[in-house]
């Protein structure tokens, strides 16, 4: 049994059949957490991939212990990112996705000393200090489109709902993770809905993000996928199903 002392950070990485990307992006991002004096863990969460992408994880944590596969059944992101979550007993809890289209430094904008007192830190691809580079206008102007829906139905005031980079509290994540139902792409909004109803203090941080072209994002189904699940999450709340974790 480890007596270990909880990390400060834990990196928590949804990943299905990533092992062309992951090679892309984890040494870089190990790179970074060496140089940082603070403990931290990179928690990658497997959802039931078919291709290398365990093996790969593995091979990392062969040479870094700080590395952690967790293998868990094929259920979505929402589900992998809930699972990694609650299995963490980290501080902070900082989701990612596989891309890192978030360039890894920013990371520390998220942490003290350049950010404290909140519960729920959200990364945001809109407004000032915030910069898109690469994305097609198209891609762009659809976000922006769903965007608008889910301020107009659930989040009112929160610009970038969708963004993959997001940090928790280990308080908030245990409170918001046991109660979260969407396993899907909407996950977040679900996510930040709960935040939102529970009082949690939520605050948005402009980063700058890169447009990966081999996202597994397909604009049309997942859109018509995430707008049903917003309507689960109406529903949830007329329920009382968010009432108790």
């Amino acid at each position: 049994m480890s007596t270990a002392a909880p990390p400060l950070l834990s990196l928590v990485v949804p990943a299905y059949n990533e092992e062309r990307r992951l090679p892309r992006t984890l040494p870089g991002v190990i790179e970074h957490l060496r140089r940082k004096e603070w403990s931290w863990e990179l928690r990658v969460v497997d959802d039931g991939s078919a291709d290398g992408t365990c093996a790969y994880v593995e091979s990392l944590a062969a040479d870094e212990p700080r590395v952690v596969l967790q293998r868990e059944p094929h259920r979505g992101k929402g589900g992998a990112v809930r699972a990694g979550m609650l299995a963490s007993d980290a501080s902070l809890r900082f989701l990612c996705d596989a891309d890192f289209s978030m360039p890894v430094h920013e990371v520390d904008r998220f942490l003290p000393p350049y950010l404290s007192d909140y519960d729920v830190a959200i990364g945001t691809r809109e407004g000032p200090g915030a910069h898109r580079v690469g994305e097609p206008e198209s891609r762009h102007v659809m976000g922006r489109v769903f965007n608008g829906l889910i301020q107009a139905t659930l989040l009112p005031g929160i610009a970038d709902s969708q963004c993959g980079f997001k940090c928790f509290t280990a308080e908030a994540a245990e409170a918001l993770f046991s109660r979260q139902t969407i396993e899907g792409f909407a996950f977040d909004v679900e996510i930040l809905y709960l935040a939102r109803r529970l009082g949690l203090g939520v605050v948005e941080v402009p980063i700058t993000w890169y447009y990966d072209d081999v996202s597994s994002v397909k604009p049309v189904r997942d859109t018509w996928r995430m707008l049903k699940e917003v309507l689960r999450i109406r529903a949830s709340h007329a329920l009382g199903r968010y009432d108790t974790p």
